[in-house]
């Protein structure tokens, strides 16, 4: 298969089911967002390799970037997100194969960030986002997430069909990466420093 295939020189891309559209269109942007915060946790992720202390926080990035593709592929789709919108698989067999996210996983995100809380200081003002490398990252992280999550609200509110899902699901990860990013700052012995 070839990756370049010339279709899109003049501006426009296809959904999945094969609608042309323009790649300025909402659902391009949206799901466009998820694949460049998709891209950021693969930075994250090859940090955290890269310490040889974050195994854990490795697999559970890994999980992320799952859930972000199958979401993606709902946004990505007119008929799945309507279909998932609805209380439905998105696409047939989703729950044998990679596109099934439902509550379940936001649960995992709140379960977490508790989990992670825990172990950390208790916040008394606003922190600067910085710290190690890859708690920095995971900050950068954070801020593609809240933009992949304004995104996702614009199509919903330009009249295209969103599953609310999508919407909760980034809202609670971007909590989860703020408190990675402490997290990951902490098991570093980098000191956050506070807006002050």
């Amino acid at each position: 298969m070839k990756i370049y295939t010339r279709t899109g020189d003049k501006g426009q891309t296809s959904l999945f089911g094969g609608e042309r559209v323009s790649k300025a269109h909402g659902r391009v942007a949206a799901y466009g967002c998820l694949d460049e915060l998709n891209s950021q946790l693969g930075v994250c992720i090859a940090l955290c390799r890269k310490e040889k202390q974050f195994t854990e926080e490795t697999l559970w990035l890994l999980d992320v970037q799952r859930n972000l593709f199958a979401l993606g592929s709902w946004l990505a789709s007119k008929d799945a997100s309507e279909r998932a919108a609805r209380g439905e698989e998105a696409f047939e067999g989703a729950r044998k194969n990679r596109t099934h996210v439902d509550d379940s996983n936001i649960t995992d995100l709140e379960t977490q960030i508790d989990r992670w809380e825990a172990h950390l200081e208790p916040m008394k003002s606003f922190i600067l986002p910085g710290g190690a490398l890859v708690g920095a990252q995971t900050h950068v992280a954070r801020t593609l997430c809240r933009r992949a999550e304004r995104e996702v609200i614009a199509l919903s509110e330009s009249g295209e069909v969103v599953p609310s899902l999508v919407v909760q699901y980034l809202n609670r990860l971007a909590d989860a990466l703020f408190v990675l990013a402490r997290h990951l700052n902490h098991r570093s012995g980098v000191h956050e420093d506070p807006w002050t």
